[in-house]
């Protein structure tokens, strides 16, 4: 809870249920890291990979989740998030014995930290709505819309924004007509192509397939990861441009940036594990900024900014393009909302320290939030009168 001197008291969440569970914890860190100890008082909540909640101050150092469990380190609690707005906060040690009692820590913001599913799928982003405790980044639908690839496509081509072609399917399908699936795939796309989960991140379960003997392979194999999978044709001779927003709309536009990598696209150990001592997760070798032309870069910058908005996006995001200059292509490969990416590095080229990202995006959250309470939520009727004086039948439902 806030205290006299104006600190704000800020959980950040992470760990969770997810394949993307180590990717998480280090982006906390970093997150922590980035949070000013004379505005915030930091709680840390780790959900194990069994989705117990923890908190305590040793999550606050990375050497913590080296040894393993973690569980039996001393000052570690377990909690839950309430979502009581009474609450607005965290219950520590919710199932206390005859010598202990729980303990209501609250909340001024919070910060998801959580990849993948069960954090950037809206899901947590559900349970702070319900516990009326600001939150920074994108809400429930705007996450759970950028989360999934094929959503995603649907909205921003019914927004008229380029998007790449593609086909998508369920798991169910796959299993039971591969054959038929794989006949699409060659009739609407042909080879080569991508491969993926549609709702996972971090380039996990991602493949490029050049016929359809490797498409059957990988998409067997995303389909273990995911419940649908998307296939997308490969653009020859793109390149991957990408720009970090932020803002509740409208949007500040970063400067742009291009991967480069050495395989067929940006896999896990390039994205997080090629180099060091880079801001924001910032592990592929990278070109900043892009080395294209002012008048792309601005087009950029604009299709960007208006994918985000189709989708109702606030806080932050990186949209990730697949350009083609010679051919004036420019399509919107994906979104990536908190915290996906929170783009430290390409900020630094802005001249905002990671300390100066998350000051505006605690700001954010708050102004989000403050927007919500000019909601009317309590609505009283005469119906329950109503209907008890004359029974439940005939009562439109």
């Amino acid at each position: 809870m806030a205290t006299g001197s104006g600190i704000k008291t800020v959980g950040v969440i992470f760990g969770s249920r997810s394949v993307e569970h180590d990717v998480s914890i280090v982006t906390a860190q970093q997150v922590m890291q980035a949070l000013r100890p004379d505005r915030y008082e930091v709680v840390p909540i780790y959900i194990t990979r069994e989705g117990r909640w923890l908190t305590g101050p040793g999550l606050r150092e990375l050497k913590t989740f080296q040894a393993g469990e973690i569980a039996d380190r001393m000052g570690m609690k377990e909690v839950v998030l309430s979502p009581s707005p009474h609450h607005h906060g965290i219950i520590i040690q919710p199932v206390s014995g005859l010598m202990s009692r729980s303990q209501l820590r609250r909340l001024d913001v919070a910060v998801p930290a959580l990849h993948g599913t069960h954090g950037e799928d809206g899901t947590i982003q559900g349970l702070l709505e319900l516990a009326d405790i600001p939150y920074v980044g994108a809400g429930v639908m705007a996450s759970a819309v950028v989360r999934d690839k094929i959503m995603l496509k649907n909205v921003l081509a019914q927004q008229g924004l380029p998007v790449v072609e593609h086909v998508g399917f369920s798991r169910q399908e796959w299993t039971s007509s591969a054959k038929d699936v794989l006949a699409q795939i060659d009739a609407q796309l042909g080879y080569p192509v991508f491969v993926k989960p549609a709702s996972l991140g971090s380039s996990i379960g991602v493949a490029r397939a050049k016929d359809a003997d490797e498409a059957h392979t990988y998409i067997t194999i995303a389909a273990t990861f995911d419940r649908r999978i998307v296939v997308e044709k490969a653009l020859t001779g793109a390149i991957e441009i990408n720009c970090a927003l932020l803002g509740n709309g409208p949007y500040r536009a970063s400067v742009l940036e291009q991967p480069i990598t050495w395989q067929d696209f940006l896999t896990y150990e390039e994205k997080y594990m090629r180099s060091e001592g880079a801001a924001g997760m910032k592990g592929a070798e990278r070109k900043i900024p892009a080395p294209i032309s002012a008048e792309l870069t601005a087009r950029i910058q604009d299709l960007a900014q208006q994918a985000f908005a189709a989708v109702d996006g606030r806080g932050t995001a990186r949209v990730d393009f697949l350009v083609r200059e010679d051919a004036g292509d420019v399509i919107v490969n994906e979104i990536n909302t908190i915290p996906g990416s929170l783009a430290f590095y390409l900020w630094q080229e802005e001249g905002m320290a990671p300390a100066a990202v998350m000051d505006e995006l605690i700001r954010l959250a708050l102004d989000a939030h403050a927007e919500k309470r000019k909601t009317i939520y309590n609505y009283k009727t005469g119906l329950i009168d109503h209907a008890a004086a004359r029974g439940l039948k005939g009562i439109k439902k």
